[in-house]
């Protein structure tokens, strides 16, 4: 069987790696980061996965808005990181740090202005960024 060329980080891969609250665990995650950011090893890190760690670093551990956008900014330029979408949710995250959107939102807000679509919406408040993005 042929070794994947990429691997797929669950939220719980990167949450240990962030917050390092189980020592073993956390010691694979830094191993595996360390391989990624060097580009030894490809990691697609997935929409879904981010958004599920903004909630549980900000709801669970309850860090600040801009310190889990900030760390998994710095995440996603890591040099083994392939995601067709990084500028995308690097926009999106930004877009977390500095308003009172949630992640969802930002994404939506991100993708759309990315590629000249119009974000339907029924939130009079997003459709104001929108149309500004």
């Amino acid at each position: 069987m042929r070794k994947p060329e990429r691997s797929v980080p669950d939220t719980n891969t990167i949450v240990r790696y962030l917050v390092g609250d189980d020592p073993t665990l956390a010691a694979e995650a830094v191993s595996f980061f360390d391989d990624v950011r060097k580009g030894d090893l490809k990691a697609l890190i997935l929409e879904s996965v981010i958004a599920e760690c903004v909630y549980v670093l900000t709801k669970i551990y309850r860090a600040p808005r801009a310190r889990v956008a900030a760390s998994l900014i710095d995440m996603l330029r890591y040099k083994g990181v392939v995601n067709e979408d990084r500028e995308e949710l690097i926009r999106a995250l930004t877009l977390f740090s500095e308003k009172r959107l949630d992640i969802v939102d930002c994404v939506l807000l991100a993708k759309a202005a990315a590629r000249g679509d119009r974000l339907f919406t029924f939130d009079a408040d997003l459709r104001k960024l929108a149309e500004r993005a």
